[in-house]
């Protein structure tokens, strides 16, 4: 029986950088040869619209106040479903336009994470984008949909933060952990990668280190520039501004550990640096 192939998961949601992301998936959707997928999840009120609040309204007109409210929230349903399908339409037109003819097409209920979890064992890579559509007034920061993802999904994701420029270089933030052992067999083993100029850079001072992940790469064939950043106590702004200085043009690192310790501090890390670069980044497990 052959085994079905992994598809490219591009989120979704009206936010500014959603073209973005459409672009951004078609661009590895068409380098790795793999289906794409378009989802749009619609989550469900916060605050339960059909609660009973008979104890606090008059017998009698409690069950006709509960009919209304029970209407207006079917009615909310029908509106955000149509206007998931129209972002989900202009999505897919933004994609044939790209090159790709017929991707998938999904809405689903429940939080992003919820969803994408539901749909792990399907996907190779998510794109998203750094906030969400409600989160779109924040000057800097990442949606807190965005967190519960990076937290949850054991998957590839490449979170975006502005409009689409095809790499040419790229950089690896390396500190010798699985996810960065990882990272570097993903580089050398995608066509995603290939031709493109390779920057591993390390905070801190270990040299051999850089050259055992540089040796990886220029053993197939890859040009590398290696780098020690001083961290200063401040990591994230040392490896974003070495990033600014060297134009690169999407990051690499890898995000979150098994450890719920390191988890916690590494989390607050990993949203930090999406906080601090003005590329795209792509987070590895």
């Amino acid at each position: 029986m052959l085994k079905k192939q992994k598809l490219i998961l591009a989120c979704i949601d009206g936010s500014s950088v959603t073209e973005a992301v459409c672009d951004y998936s078609s661009w590895i959707a068409k380098a790795v040869n793999a289906p794409l997928k378009l989802l749009h999840t619609i989550e469900q009120a916060k605050a339960p619209v059909m609660a009973d609040y008979s104890g606090a309204i008059g017998l009698g007109s409690s069950e006709e106040l509960l009919n209304e409210l029970t209407e207006i929230e079917q009615q909310r349903q029908k509106l955000l479903l149509k206007q998931g399908q129209l972002m989900l339409d202009a999505a897919k037109k933004r994609i044939n336009a790209a090159g790709i003819d017929s991707p998938q097409v999904r809405q689903m209920h429940g939080s992003l994470s919820e969803s994408l979890i539901k749909l792990e064992e399907q996907i190779r890579v998510v794109v998203v984008g750094i906030r969400g559509e409600s989160h779109e007034k924040l000057d800097e920061g990442v949606g807190t949909q965005l967190e519960a993802v990076i937290r949850s999904l054991h998957r590839p994701i490449l979170v975006v933060n502005r409009e689409f420029i095809e790499p040419k270089t790229v950089m690896l933030a390396y500190d010798g952990s699985e996810s960065c052992k990882k990272a570097l067999a993903m580089i050398t083993s995608s066509p995603l990668f290939k031709n493109n100029l390779c920057h591993i850079v390390h905070v801190g001072d270990n040299e051999e280190l850089l050259a055992e992940a540089s040796e990886v790469l220029t053993e197939k064939g890859f040009t590398v520039e290696t780098a020690l950043l001083k961290g200063n106590g401040n990591v994230e702004e040392a490896l974003a501004q070495y990033q600014r200085d060297s134009q690169i043009d999407l990051m690499m690192m890898g995000a979150f550990s098994h450890n719920r310790f390191r988890d916690f501090l590494l989390g607050s890390f990993t949203t930090k640096m999406l906080a601090a670069t003005n590329r795209p980044l792509l987070l590895l497990r």
